[in-house]
């Protein structure tokens, strides 16, 4: 028997439907880590949900789906550094802590800068710390004094109705890396930033053919009418999809007519229509549009159409 959505229990906010800044899927990166002794800090930028495996241990400890730091038998805290995806500004995030019950992370807080060069990641070993020298190298960033976009705050355990901990960020500059600072240790499931990619138009020539909808370009989904089975904003993502919960499928309209008929042009005449608006990244004019159906074979759609409007006042 399937459980309810998770969205049923807990109103999500608003900010949840943009996209995600710090999504393995749009190359973000985890540059320095103070300790993956159970479980290692790049879990936290999976897009996947995170999953509980009861028996399985590994020779750290109980095997989680996230990252999670040893019990602090030293001065001080853990964080990491991690690089966004896509340079953006950052409108919520949600720390999630998922299976992390009696080991989750106690409080947080999430600081950020802007930074011109790209910084070389990391390998990642569970059962470790940072080194000395991986310490002292990332210290030249001084992390430490970046704007704080969110102060200390509490976070719930990982139990189905109190996994997900949203936080509205008040920004209005772009950050390419954020630090998250646990207090004092712990661990945490998965971790969302959500936002509006930032791109440097003044690089991008105005006679260049570019993707004005895909979120590296700023694009953003800001409506729909279902997203039972996948997202709509799935469909501005970076790349193909990999399987078909990568892209927008809703579910199917349970007044559906029960034998189905065409039109003179072979349109199904089906009542209604699901929909979805984007807000592209730049005004332009649009020469070309691709609409790609990979991996739907027994649930594409059976027709569409694109309208545009342009709208000054946002």
């Amino acid at each position: 028997m399937a459980d309810l959505p998770t969205t049923t229990l807990q109103k999500l906010p608003k900010f949840t439907e943009l996209n995600d800044l710090v999504s393995q899927k749009v190359g973000a990166t985890v540059l320095y880590s103070t300790d993956d002794w159970f479980a290692i800090a790049e879990n936290l930028l999976l897009p996947s949900e995170p999953v509980f495996k009861p028996s399985v241990f590994t020779e750290y400890g109980k095997w989680m789906d996230g990252w999670e730091t040893r019990r602090k038998r030293i001065p001080g805290h853990d964080w990491c550094i991690i690089q966004l995806g896509i340079p953006g500004i950052i409108y919520g995030i949600d720390v999630d802590t998922s299976f992390f019950t009696g080991n989750y992370v106690p409080k947080v807080s999430v600081q950020a800068a802007r930074l011109k060069t790209k910084l070389p990641g990391r390998e990642s070993k569970m059962g470790t710390a940072a080194s000395s020298e991986q310490t002292n190298a990332i210290a030249k960033l001084k992390s430490q004094d970046w704007e704080e976009i969110l102060s200390v705050n509490p976070l719930k355990p990982g139990y189905k109705t109190s996994c997900h901990n949203y936080f509205t960020v008040a920004a209005s500059t772009a950050y390419s890396h954020i630090r998250l600072n646990m207090f004092p240790d712990g661990g945490i499931a998965r971790l969302r930033v959500y936002g509006r990619a930032v791109p440097d138009w003044s690089r991008i020539s105005n006679s260049e053919v570019i993707d004005l909808v895909a979120m590296q370009n700023g694009g953003m989904c800001v409506g729909y009418s279902d997203v039972h089975y996948g997202h709509a904003r799935n469909l501005i993502q970076p790349g193909r999809a990999d399987v078909m919960a990568d892209g927008w499928e809703t579910a199917r309209k349970s007044d559906r007519p029960a034998v189905l008929e065409q039109d003179t042009s072979g349109i199904l005449k089906v009542p209604g229509m699901d929909w979805c608006v984007f807000r592209l990244g730049h005004a332009g004019i649009i020469s070309k549009i691709e609409i790609d159906t990979n991996h739907f074979k027994g649930n594409f759609p059976d027709s569409c159409k694109i309208e545009g409007e342009y709208i000054s006042c946002c």
